[in-house]
C-alpha cells in the first residue's frame, strides 16, 4: 500500500478512490497533484531497487494539514519520509514531518518481494511502466545531449553537451545539477572539471563535465540546463556507481557523521552521504574500533562515546547496532559458568557449581568483593573438574552477590534469600480506658525474632528515645506499650507481619473536671508582677489561658506554668494592655475559670524622650515651633498648661495647647522675640497629680557688623578689624565672612570659606595699585547677618624687595666701590633709586653717602679715612617707602691691596687659532691685576703696528682686533701684562690661511691600454696650512670638456683607468687644503693617445713599500695648566705600525682603572681626561707607545690652580688678616716657578 499526500500522483488498481484534498473522485491513472511547497523530486538511486518510478511534483501554493489517502490495504507499513535528503535506509521505519506531507509505503504481505507499485504517469497503463515516455523539448538549443552511463567506485566518466550557435549572437549560459537544487559549479576540484570549447568551422559550443575518481555517493540524477536569452532547453541523465567486488572496511566515524566536512573532498557531488559508504579518513590517529567499544560499554554511554569519536548520527548508529549480534567471547578457565541468578529459601542449602577447564588453575570465591574463607557455613567440595561452594543455613545477611575467580577469570552470579512470611497466631484485643492511665497491647506471631511493624491509623507508630510509645518483644509475644494515655491515643491500633495483620480499637476519654481553686479578681499597679493562679482535677490536664478571648501565648515577659493540678500565668512587668478579662479552658473540658484583672498608673511626663538639654526648646524667630510631650497615666489625666500665671487653653490663636491620650503639644505657628520664656505642665487623674516645665528660646539672625577698618596696607595685602554686632541674635557669634571688591566693579569676592573667630582679618593676592573695599558678615548658629557697611577704599602698594648681590668691587686707600644687583621683586610702584649707607666698625651712626638717590647699580664711596673698618648697606627705594636694606655681611679695610697680574688665557686660545684670509680677528684676552695693569704686546719679537692691529686695553681684558684678515698677520703674538714689579706673559698664535696655489710639473709618465700614469709635485704656495689632497680631471682633445676623475686625492702620482681606446686626453690637477681648492689648475702640456690593442706593454716590477715603523710621536705633550674644578685634557699624537699600545702614566706610574681619568685613541691621536681635577692631580705625566719594533715616550708637566682674587675672597666673607695671609703665600709660591 502507497500512502501519498495530497500533490503525489500514483496508479491505483482500485476502482475508486476519495481525496479529501482535491474533494473529486479520483480513477486509477489519475494525477493527484498537492500544493505543499516542500516536496521535491526524489533521486532514483535513493528508491529501493523493487520500486521503479516515483515522481512527486509540487505547485506554488500551500495548504492546512490533511489527511493522507489510503490506496491500497495490506499487513506491513514502511513509513519513508520521501522529501529533503532521503537520509534514512530501506528496511528501517522513519516516519518525520517536513511541512505537511508524509509518504507511507505498505507491502504486500510484509514482504520485499511481493511489493507493488504503480508509476505515476497520467494515462499510462501498470504494463507500459518500462515504456519512455515521450517529452516534448523546450526548445532546440541542445543538438546533442549527455547520456546516462555506470562506472566503478574509482573510475572517471564524461558528458557532453553540444549547443549549435548558427544564430546565437554570443555564448549561451549552461549549468550542470545534480538533483534538483545542487549547483556543480561551485564544486569544481579534483574529482570534478567542467570544460568548454568552440569550433569556429562548424559554430558549435561544446561542454563537457569530467568525473574523476567517482566515489559511491557520485551516483545519482544530474541535470544539464542550456539558457540564451528567452530560450531554455535542459537534459537529465543518471549516473551508476558500481562497488567493487572485495569488501571494504567501513570506517563507523565517517559513516555516521551528518555531512562531510573534515574530508578532503569535503561537499563534493553530494550531501546525502549517510546511505553509503565513505572512504575512511587518512588521518595520523590509531585505528579505533567503536565497535568494540560499543559492544562493551553500557547503554548510557553510548552518547559520550558517540561525541569523543566524532559520531553525530546516534539514532542510525544504535540501529545498527541492535542488529549485530555481541559475540561471546569463549572462556578459556571455565567450561561451565556460574548461572546469572540462584534463589533459595530462609534457612535452606544452596550449591554454587563451576565446571572448570584447567583443574589446576587456583581458585577464589567472593562474597560482595570478600574472599570466602571455608567455614561451616561456607563449605568447599571438589569433584573432578566441578568447583562446588554449599551455603548452610541461608539467612538474609547471604542475600548477595558472589564471584569466582580461576586465574584472571572471574564470573558472578545473585543469590536471592526467599524469607518465608511471618503469620499471626494471636489477634489484638481492643482497649477502652480513661485519659493518664497505662495500656498494653499484646499480640502472638508464629516465628521468634521477626520483623513487625507498629502502625495507629496506618501510620507507623514512632518507638524512638523520646516517643510516647514503648515497643517490647519475648519469644513470639510482642507489646505496644503507653504509659500515660491521652485524647489524641484514640484510634486504630495495627501489628503488620509479613504473613498478615491485626487490627484493634483502642479509646481514651476523659475523667470529669473539679475544681479545687478558681481565679480570682486582681487590681495591680503598672509595672508590678501580675501572677494568677487555679487548681483543678484531674491533674496532668493541659489547658490554655485567653484575654479578652485573644489567645495567650508564653515569651520571655509571659510565663506559663503547669504542676499536677496547679496552674498559674505570671506576667513579670504588667501593662496597661494586661488588663481584662482572664479564661482558663482545660483542654478536652466545656468548662473554663474566669477572673478580672485591672491595671491602675499615676500621671507621669516624659520629658527625657525629649533629649532637649536643660529642657530648652530653641525656635528661630517666624517659624512654627510644636512641641510634643510623651505622657502617661491610667486613666488618662488631665493636662493643664501655663507661661507664668496665664493657662494657654486649645482654642488659642497663635499660642494653643493641646492633648491626646499618650502625649500632649504646645503649638506656637509664628514664634516671636516675647515667646522666650518658661512653660509648665500640670497633669491630674484619680491615681495622682504631677507636674514639669520646659523653656522656649527663640533666636535670630544677628544684626551686621560695624563699618571695618584698614590699619595697614601692603603689596598685595592689608590688615583690618571691626567690632562685633550689637544683637547677637539671641545665639553666640560663631564667626565672621569677609568679601572685598574692587572699587570700580560691583562684585564681592567672598576671602574665608572657614569662619574668622577673631575679629582682625589680613587679606592677601590683591593687585597692587588697584583701589579695593571690604566688608563683614556676622554668623550664629541661625544663619548670616546682613553685611556691614564697606570700608573706605585703599590702594595696596608694596616696598621693593631688597638689593641682591652687595659686593665690594674695588678698594683704594680713601675709596670703596660697591656694586649690587636689583631688587628681585620690585611691585606696582616700581623703583625710583638706591640709597647708600656706611658706618665705622664698631658704632650704629649710620650714613648717607649720596643726597639724591642713583639708579645705577655700582657707587663709590669717597672721602674715607685710610686704614678704617667700615660697613656698607643698601636700600631700594620706591613711592612706598623704602625696602630692608642689604647689608656686607663683614667689614671693609680700606686700603689698596696689590695683586698680581694673572692673564686668563680662554681654552680655544691655547692652541693655534685660524681665519682665512679676509675674516676678521676678534680676540678678548681677560686678565686680572691690581692697580690696573700695564699691557703690552709684540709679534715675533717686535711691536705690533699699530696701522695693521688694533689693540685695545681695559681694566680686565685686552682686545687684539683685525678688521680684514691678510696672511702676513699670522705669527705669534707675546702678551706682557705688569703691575709694579709683578709680570705674567702670554702667546697667542694666529693662523691666517688662503687657497693654496695649483699643483707644479704635471706630466705623462706612462700610457699603455686604457690607463695613463700621472706625476707632479705639491705646490709652490699651500696657502699657509697643509695640502689636504688633489682633484684630477680629465678632458676628451675634441670636446675639451673636463671631468673629475677622482677627489681628496693624497699622493702626488696616480694612474687613470678606463679610458676610452682612440681618445686623446688632457689632464689637470687642483691642489686644496683646509680653506678649499685652488683657484687654477695645472695642465698637462702633452695629451695621452690611448692606441688600439696589440701593442704589448712590459709591466715594470715593483717591490711592495714596508710600512711598518716603530712608535713615533709627531705631537708632543705640552706643559699645561689646569684650574680646580674643570676638566682637563692631554693630547698627543703618535704614528707606528703596526698599531701600538699607549700606556699613560702619572709620576712614572701607569694609571689602571682610575674613574678620575679617561683615555681616548682615535687615528693615532691619544687623549687623557681629567675629571675635575684638584690639587692633587698635578705632576708628570707621560704616554708610551709600545709595539714589537720599539717604544716611544712623550712627558708633561700640569699644574693645578685653585686660587681665589682678593675680590672673590671679599665676596665670600674671608675677614682680612686671612686674605693677606693666603696673597703672601701665593705670591711666594709664583716668584720661584717664574
Amino acid at each position: 500500500m502507497l500512502f501519498l499526500g495530497p500533490g503525489s500522483r500514483c496508479q491505483s488498481p482500485q476502482r475508486k478512490m476519495r481525496c479529501p484534498m482535491v474533494r473529486k473522485r479520483v480513477l486509477p491513472q489519475t494525477v493527484v497533484r498537492c500544493q505543499c511547497p516542500h516536496l521535491r523530486y526524489p533521486s532514483r538511486s535513493h528508491l529501493h531497487p523493487q520500486i521503479k518510478m516515483m515522481t512527486l511534483q509540487p505547485t506554488p501554493h500551500h495548504h492546512r494539514p490533511h489527511q493522507r489517502m489510503p490506496i491500497q490495504s495490506r499487513n506491513c507499513l514502511l513509513s519513508c519520509l520521501m522529501i529533503a535528503s532521503m537520509c534514512q535506509p530501506w528496511g528501517e521505519k522513519t516516519q518525520e514531518t517536513m511541512g505537511l506531507l508524509d509518504v507511507n509505503i505498505f507491502f504486500k504481505h510484509g514482504k520485499m518481494n511481493d511489493i507493488s507499485l504503480w508509476s505515476l504517469g497520467e494515462g499510462q497503463a501498470p504494463e507500459d511502466l518500462d515504456k519512455p515516455v515521450d517529452t516534448p523539448p523546450l526548445s532546440s538549443l541542445l543538438i546533442e545531449r549527455p547520456q546516462g552511463g555506470s562506472i566503478t567506485v574509482g573510475g572517471d566518466i564524461s558528458f557532453v553537451a553540444k549547443v549549435e550557435a548558427q544564430d546565437l549572437l554570443r555564448k549561451p549560459t549552461i549549468k550542470w545539477f545534480k538533483g534538483k537544487w545542487m549547483d556543480l559549479a561551485s564544486k569544481t576540484g579534483k574529482h570534478l572539471q567542467l570544460k568548454e570549447t568552440f569550433d569556429r568551422r562548424t559554430k558549435i559550443h561544446t561542454f563537457e563535465m569530467h568525473i574523476i575518481k567517482a566515489k559511491d555517493n557520485y551516483a545519482g540524477n544530474y541535470r544539464c540546463e542550456v539558457t540564451y536569452k528567452d530560450k531554455f532547453d535542459s537534459c537529465s541523465f543518471d549516473l551508476e556507481v558500481k562497488e567493487l567486488e572485495q569488501s571494504q572496511s567501513v570506517d563507523i566515524r565517517s559513516a555516521f557523521k551528518r555531512s562531510s566536512e573534515g574530508h578532503e573532498d569535503a561537499g563534493d557531488l553530494d550531501f546525502s552521504g549517510l546511505l553509503k559508504h565513505r572512504e575512511p579518513k587518512q588521518d595520523e590517529t590509531p585505528e579505533v574500533d567503536v565497535w568494540e567499544i560499543l559492544k562493551s560499554a553500557r547503554p548510557d554511554q553510548y552518547e559520550k562515546i558517540a561525541f569523543e569519536y566524532g559520531i553525530t548520527d546516534l539514532r542510525g548508529l544504535l540501529k545498527r547496532l541492535k542488529k549485530t549480534k555481541k559475540e561471546e567471547k569463549k572462556s578459556e578457565a571455565f567450561a561451565k559458568k556460574l548461572d546469572p541468578a540462584y534463589q533459595v529459601d530462609k534457612g535452606g542449602k544452596i550449591r554454587l557449581v563451576v565446571d572448570l577447564a584447567d583443574p589446576t588453575v587456583e581458585l577464589k570465591w567472593y562474597k560482595n568483593g570478600q574472599e570466602i574463607r571455608p567455614t561451616p557455613k561456607f563449605i568447599f567440595e571438589q569433584k573432578g573438574t566441578q568447583r562446588i561452594m554449599v551455603i548452610n543455613n541461608c539467612g538474609l545477611n547471604d542475600d548477595a552477590a558472589y564471584s569466582v575467580a580461576a586465574g584472571e577469570e572471574k564470573c558472578t552470579t545473585e543469590l536471592f534469600v526467599k524469607e518465608l512470611p511471618v503469620k499471626i497466631t494471636k489477634e489484638i484485643e481492643a482497649v477502652k480506658t480513661t485519659v493518664n492511665e497505662r495500656i498494653e497491647l499484646a499480640c502472638e506471631v508464629s516465628e521468634e525474632g521477626a520483623q513487625v511493624k507498629w502502625c495507629k491509623n496506618g501510620v507507623e507508630v514512632p518507638t524512638g528515645p523520646r516517643s510516647r510509645y514503648r515497643v517490647k518483644s519475648e519469644g513470639l509475644k510482642h507489646w505496644l506499650i503507653i504509659d500515660d494515655a491521652s485524647k489524641e491515643d484514640t484510634g486504630t491500633f495495627s501489628l503488620m507481619a509479613s504473613g498478615g495483620t491485626s487490627e484493634a480499637k483502642v479509646q481514651v476519654e476523659l475523667k470529669p473536671l473539679k475544681i479545687i481553686q478558681d481565679l480570682q479578681d486582681m487590681t495591680v499597679l503598672l509595672g508590678q508582677p501580675l501572677k494568677m493562679h487555679c487548681e483543678i482535677f484531674p491533674g496532668n490536664v493541659p489547658g490554655r489561658w485567653y484575654r479578652n478571648g485573644q489567645l495567650i501565648q508564653s515569651n520571655d515577659r509571659i510565663n506559663i506554668l503547669q504542676r499536677a493540678k496547679n496552674h498559674r500565668l505570671e506576667i513579670v512587668n504588667s501593662t496597661i494592655h494586661d488588663a481584662g478579662d482572664y479564661t482558663f479552658v482545660p483542654e478536652g473540658y466545656s468548662q473554663s475559670l474566669c477572673a478580672k484583672v485591672h491595671i491602675v498608673d499615676p500621671p507621669r511626663v516624659h520629658l527625657e524622650s525629649l533629649n532637649f538639654p536643660d529642657n530648652t526648646v530653641t525656635i528661630v524667630a517666624g517659624n512654627k515651633l510644636r512641641v510634643e510631650i510623651p505622657i502617661s497615666g491610667e486613666p488618662a489625666p488631665r493636662v493643664v498648661w501655663m507661661k507664668g500665671e496665664r493657662v494657654i487653653l486649645d482654642s488659642g490663636h497663635r499660642v494653643r495647647a493641646e492633648t491626646f491620650s499618650d502625649h500632649t503639644s504646645l503649638t506656637i505657628d509664628i514664634a516671636e522675640k516675647e515667646d522666650t520664656g518658661n512653660y509648665k505642665i500640670v497633669l491630674q487623674n484619680e491615681a495622682g497629680e504631677a507636674g514639669a516645665s520646659i523653656k522656649v528660646k527663640v533666636v535670630d539672625i544677628p544684626d551686621p557688623p560695624e563699618v571695618p577698618l584698614v590699619t595697614e596696607v601692603g603689596g598685595d595685602w592689608c590688615s583690618m578689624t571691626w567690632e562685633p554686632p550689637i544683637y547677637d541674635g539671641g545665639s553666640p557669634i560663631l564667626g565672621y565672612f569677609i568679601e572685598r571688591k574692587k572699587k570700580q566693579s560691583s562684585r564681592w569676592m567672598r576671602l574665608n570659606f572657614d569662619l574668622n573667630k577673631e575679629t582682625t582679618f589680613e587679606p592677601k593676592k590683591m593687585i597692587e595699585g588697584v583701589p579695593y573695599e571690604v566688608r563683614v558678615f556676622a554668623v550664629n548658629a541661625i544663619g548670616v547677618s546682613k553685611p556691614s557697611e564697606p570700608s573706605k577704599a585703599f590702594v595696596p602698594l608694596a616696598v621693593t624687595s631688597e638689593p641682591t648681590m652687595l659686593v665690594v668691587d674695588d678698594v683704594t686707600d680713601t675709596t670703596v666701590t660697591m656694586k649690587w644687583r636689583p631688587p628681585d621683586t620690585i611691585g606696582a610702584a616700581g623703583l625710583d633709586g638706591y640709597l647708600v649707607e656706611y658706618c665705622i666698625e664698631g658704632t650704629d651712626d649710620w650714613r648717607v653717602t649720596n643726597k639724591e638717590l642713583t639708579e645705577k647699580t655700582k657707587y663709590t664711596i669717597t672721602g674715607l679715612p685710610p686704614e678704617a673698618k667700615i660697613l656698607v648697606r643698601v636700600r631700594a627705594i620706591n613711592a612706598a617707602g623704602a625696602s630692608t636694606p642689604r647689608t656686607l655681611q663683614h667689614s671693609i679695610l680700606v686700603k689698596e691691596v696689590i695683586e698680581p697680574p694673572k692673564i686668563r688665557i680662554p681654552r680655544h686660545l691655547k692652541q693655534t687659532y685660524t681665519r682665512k684670509v679676509g675674516e676678521a680677528v676678534n680676540l678678548v684676552i681677560p686678565f686680572m691685576g691690581k692697580p690696573r695693569p700695564k699691557v703690552s704686546w709684540l709679534k715675533e719679537g717686535q711691536t705690533v703696528d699699530p696701522t695693521q692691529v688694533t689693540i685695545r686695553n681695559t681694566d680686565c681684558d685686552s682686545i687684539i682686533f683685525i678688521r680684514k684678515a691678510e696672511r702676513k698677520h699670522s705669527g705669534k703674538y707675546d702678551m706682557k701684562v705688569e703691575v709694579e714689579n709683578h709680570v705674567d706673559t702670554a702667546i697667542v698664535d694666529i693662523q691666517i690661511v688662503d687657497l693654496p696655489g695649483p699643483p707644479q710639473c704635471v706630466k705623462i709618465d706612462e700610457v699603455w691600454g686604457g690607463n695613463v700614469a700621472l706625476d707632479w709635485t705639491p705646490p709652490k704656495d699651500n696657502g699657509n696650512a697643509a695640502i689636504t689632497g688633489y682633484t684630477i680631471q680629465k678632458a676628451d682633445k675634441k670636446t675639451m670638456e673636463w671631468y673629475t676623475c677622482i677627489e681628496h686625492y693624497h699622493r702626488t702620482c696616480i694612474t687613470i683607468t678606463e679610458l676610452v681606446v682612440g681618445n686623446e686626453y688632457y689632464f689637470r690637477i687642483y691642489s686644496e687644503n683646509m680653506v678649499g681648492l685652488s683657484e687654477g689648475a695645472t695642465q698637462t702640456k702633452d695629451s695621452a693617445l690611448i692606441v688600439k690593442e696589440g701593442m704589448q706593454l712590459k709591466n715594470p716590477e715593483y717591490i711592495d713599500h714596508d710600512f711598518k715603523e716603530p712608535p713615533k710621536f709627531t705631537q708632543p705633550l705640552i706643559n699645561t695648566f689646569a684650574i680646580a674644578g674643570y676638566n682637563a685634557t692631554l693630547n698627543c699624537s703618535v704614528r707606528a705600525n703596526p698599531r701600538p699600545k699607549v700606556i699613560w702614566m702619572k709620576n712614572k706610574i701607569a694609571i689602571i682603572d682610575d674613574p678620575r681619568y679617561r683615555m681616548f685613541s682615535n687615528q693615532g691621536v691619544c687623549t687623557l681626561e681629567i675629571r675635575k681635577p684638584s690639587p692633587y692631580d698635578g705632576g708628570m705625566y707621560s704616554c708610551k707607545a709600545i709595539n714589537y719594533l720599539g717604544d716611544a715616550l712623550v712627558e708633561c708637566k700640569l699644574e693645578v690652580k685653585g686660587g681665589f682674587t682678593f675680590s672673590e675672597l671679599m665676596q665670600r666673607g674671608v675677614p682680612l688678616h686671612l686674605i693677606d695671609k693666603y696673597m703672601s703665600e701665593t705670591k711666594a709660591v709664583e716668584q720661584p716657578e717664574k
